[in-house]
């Protein structure tokens, strides 16, 4: 997400650290904005930037992927912050572990618009890179939330509370649930992958492709409540 008045781009802001959502940054450098973040993005950028490198430049070839570097934020953002960009302001707020480490979600008060980026998945299946309990945790909250309207990671361009968080509560619940079972009756993470979640197979697309990562990632958590 890019801020700008009329003379110049002021700020760059980052949702969290995958890669889909911070290599954009390399297209305003030359502009010298601030690059903005939760205050846990640059290590989570510094400790996989050789791999997001490398998978990256084998995903779209040498030359498409010219350019493309890890740029790390010079404004972190470890609670709540406003930007003041002159007739409208943005609010910034980190998020406890859910999505990633490193969620931030921003509101643009002038419209009353929320963007939530890589929290709210809608058709595609959400991908659990930090925690499911806190995930479902954040879910709730949200659900309260007053907003005119949502922006999504992946989705269409706008949808509304709370009927939006609805798909991706029940998808997060039934993981966790089953897993939980499994646990409880002494059962491996590879039982745990054929068979965790797959109610849910026809109601998300690329389901084949995540599920199995997230289940394998809320097991590791959750075999240690």
């Amino acid at each position: 997400m890019a801020s700008t008045d009329v003379d110049s781009l002021r700020y760059v802001i980052n949702s969290h650290m995958h890669p889909d959502h911070v290599f954009g940054n390399a297209a305003f450098k030359e502009d010298n904005p601030q690059f903005v973040g939760h205050y846990k993005l640059a290590r989570g950028l510094s400790e996989r930037a050789s791999q997001y490198m490398a998978a990256n430049k084998d995903m779209l070839g040498p030359e498409a992927f010219a350019g493309c570097e890890i740029i790390l934020p010079t404004v972190s953002v470890a609670d709540r912050m406003t930007l003041d960009l002159g007739g409208r302001s943005l609010v910034l707020e980190a998020q406890k572990t859910a999505h990633t480490d490193n969620d931030l979600i921003v509101t643009d008060t002038a419209t009353d618009t929320v963007f939530l980026a890589d929290l709210l998945f809608s058709g595609a299946i959400p991908t659990l890179d930090g925690s499911i309990r806190g995930w479902l945790s954040l879910i709730e909250q949200l659900e309260h939330r007053k907003a005119a309207r949502v922006i999504p990671g992946h989705g269409p361009h706008a949808m509304q509370l709370p009927a939006v968080m609805y798909d991706e509560q029940r998808y997060w619940s039934v993981v966790a649930a089953d897993v939980r079972k499994l646990i409880k009756e002494g059962k491996t993470l590879e039982e745990a992958t054929k068979t965790v979640g797959f109610s849910e197979r026809d109601r998300w697309q690329l389901f084949e492709r995540y599920h199995v990562r997230n289940v394998t990632a809320a097991f590791a958590e959750l075999e240690w409540e």
